[in-house]
Parts: C-alpha cells; sequence; structure tokens
C-alpha cells in the first residue's frame, strides 16, 4: 500500500459532530465517469466488440476488477483481465492528461473544507496510478489521506475503504459525512456507518435513511454537511 496514514486528526468545529469528510472521486469530484465509457468501448472496438450502452450502469462506479470482468463475459472478447485491466488505465490516463473537467462546485467545497481545517480523504476505486495523475488537478493539500483501489483488500461496494479513510483520520465512521455519485459507492459508505451525500452521475439514486441526495455539488457546502451529523 502506498498511501500514507497520517496521525489521527479529530480537530473540528466546535459544537460540531461531524469529524470528517470522505469524498469519492470520478463522477463526484471530477467528471470522468463519461471517460471510463468512452474508453471501455474504444478498447472492446479495437477487439472487435461493440458495448450495449446499458451495460454501463452495470459497470459504473465499481472497482476495475468488477468493472473489466463483466465486459469481458457478457462479450466474450479473447483478453485477460490484466491486460484489459493495463490498457483501460493507459486510455484513461491518455484523456485526463488532454482534459480533466472538475465538477460544478468540486473546487469550492474542497476550498472551504480547507479553509475550516476539516479532516477530508478521498476514497476511490480507482488504482493508485489513477489517483495521483487526478490529484495534480485537485490539489494534494485538499486530503489528509487518500485511499486506492487497488490498496485495499476489498474495495467498493464493500465498507472496508471508507472505514480505512474513518480510521485513518481519527473518526468515528457515523461522525463521517460521503459524498458520492453511484450506487456502489453510497452502499460502501453506508456500509461503514457514514452518512450520505449523493450526487447522481450516470443513474438515479433515490432518498432512504442517513442518506440525502442532491443533483449538483453546488448544493453542498460545509453547513449543509454539518447538518447531516445529528449525534
Amino acid at each position: 500500500m502506498t498511501s500514507t496514514v497520517p496521525a489521527p486528526v479529530t480537530r473540528t468545529a466546535e459544537g460540531s459532530a461531524l469529524q470528517a469528510v470522505l469524498l469519492d472521486m470520478d463522477g463526484t469530484l471530477v467528471d470522468t465517469e463519461g471517460f471510463w465509457w468512452d474508453v471501455e468501448v474504444e478498447v472492446f472496438a479495437s477487439l472487435g466488440h461493440t458495448l450495449d450502452d446499458t451495460w454501463r450502469h452495470v459497470v459504473v462506479g465499481g472497482p476495475m476488477s468488477r468493472s473489466a470482468g463483466f465486459l469481458i463475459e457478457a462479450t466474450g472478447a479473447d483478453i485477460a483481465l490484466a491486460e484489459l485491466t493495463l490498457l483501460l488505465n493507459q486510455g484513461f490516463e491518455d484523456r485526463i492528461d488532454r482534459a480533466l473537467p472538475l465538477m460544478p462546485g468540486a473546487a469550492r467545497l474542497l476550498a472551504e473544507l480547507a479553509a475550516y481545517e476539516i479532516p477530508t480523504a478521498l476514497v476511490s476505486a480507482s488504482h493508485r496510478r489513477i489517483i495521483d495523475r487526478v490529484l495534480t488537478s485537485l490539489g494534494p493539500q485538499h486530503f489528509a489521506l487518500t485511499v486506492a483501489g487497488d490498496e485495499v483488500e476489498r474495495t467498493k461496494p464493500h465498507p472496508d475503504p471508507y472505514l480505512f479513510a474513518a480510521a485513518g483520520l481519527g473518526a468515528d465512521p457515523a461522525r463521517c459525512a460521503v459524498v458520492e455519485d453511484t450506487a456502489t459507492g453510497v452502499a460502501a459508505a453506508e456500509a461503514a456507518g457514514c452518512h450520505v451525500v449523493a450526487v447522481p452521475s450516470v443513474a438515479p439514486i433515490t432518498p432512504a435513511a442517513r442518506r440525502t441526495v442532491v443533483t449538483s455539488l453546488e448544493e453542498v457546502d460545509l453547513a449543509f454537511l454539518r447538518g447531516l451529523i445529528t449525534l
């Protein structure tokens, strides 16, 4: 594991039950969910296969092993999972090197969390090599900790990444606010016991207990996140 776990951070605003904010990356902070699908379409086209657009909802938000494995099985493509993973990561890196648009409200939210010294982690199913490239645009200084999908034994939809992030920040998961854009990420955060803000990017997400659905990060600020934690 290449991420570094800092000393526990427990500082929060006086009177607030919020201890930390944990943020997904693709589709939440950066507008890249479409990039992944475009790369998948191109790679499989080079292998002689056409992807069904309805599969996009199946592969979004999950770990590379799950999405790539599903597409191999669905198409019958003659390619090993390891080789396909390499091609997809390379294709994605090429795209983010050309352009990496942030989601509306992302830069403002990160700046606000930093200004108020809210312990913040980036928690992604993407591999470390991808996260490190994206961090150059997001600003690594905004995160006390980053967790990649290839650095935990079980990534999303399992709770492990969020439990690891909360522990690394010295926070109680029940006092963490998570921002996610996919059902897979929401499932991981809820299984970890966190409060979730869902900002759907590809497929709809319905509100539920301990889950608030908004249409854009522009609706989310520190006051909003503090209001979620009512311990």
